[in-house]
């Protein structure tokens, strides 16, 4: 089948004035890869050229702790020297003096930090009596504005029902819309007698000082 298709190029090519192309060639690999003689079940011994931390003290420990004496590691070349041997037992085995002085200190921070809290306790107590008069006034106000709001609620509801008779319902829009226009109106009312009250009180003032 490849046959008529390189006719079929070259003759197109010779009709574009073109050289046909070269026929594709296979090359077959001279070589056969065969997998390497490698003993992969024991372990790696570091040699003079391995880093430092194959060669190390701490990679030895644990390659003497995982294979023991077969590793080649001397189990006396692993122990400590004599200065971090002496600080390890400073810090294991402390002295008489230096357990006193340890559970001295510790016992010095408790007391600091209980007086600290005991401190803390007494300025909260000396708070409370006017932390429970500001809660009871709180409350009182909460209940005089809970009042007052009822009673304007209620009599909102009495002006709309002689507006627009008893049928009305509180919840239509149009009863909505009528305590908003009543709210406003109270509103002026409001401002209205502030201002009249502040202008009679400036008025006795000035009739006090000419007298």
């Amino acid at each position: 089948m490849a046959a008529p298709i390189l006719r079929g190029l070259s003759l197109r090519a010779a009709m574009a004035g073109l050289r046909p192309p070269e026929p594709l060639l296979t090359v077959r690999a001279s070589y056969n890869a065969r997998r390497l003689g490698l003993d992969l079940s024991g372990f790696y011994l570091p040699h003079a050229g391995s880093p430092e931390w194959q060669r190390g003290v701490r990679a030895q420990r644990k390659r003497y702790g995982r294979w023991g004496s077969v590793s080649g590691v001397s189990a006396a070349s692993l122990w400590p020297e004599a200065a971090l041997l002496a600080q390890h037992q400073a810090e294991w085995e402390p002295s008489l003096q230096q357990m006193l002085s340890n559970l001295r200190a510790k016992e010095l921070e408790r007391e600091k930090k209980e007086r600290e809290r005991q401190k803390l306790i007494a300025a909260n107590m000396a708070k409370m009596p006017k932390m429970v008069e500001d809660w009871r006034r709180e409350k009182r106000e909460l209940k005089i504005q809970q009042r007052e709001e009822k009673a304007r609620r209620e009599r909102l509801l009495s002006e709309a029902r002689e507006r627009f008779g008893y049928s009305i319902d509180p919840r239509s829009s149009k009863f909505q819309e009528m305590v908003k226009e009543l709210e406003k109106e109270e509103k002026k009312k409001r401002k209205l007698m502030k201002r009249r009250k502040k202008e009679e009180t400036s008025g006795s003032e000035v009739a006090a000082g000419t007298s």
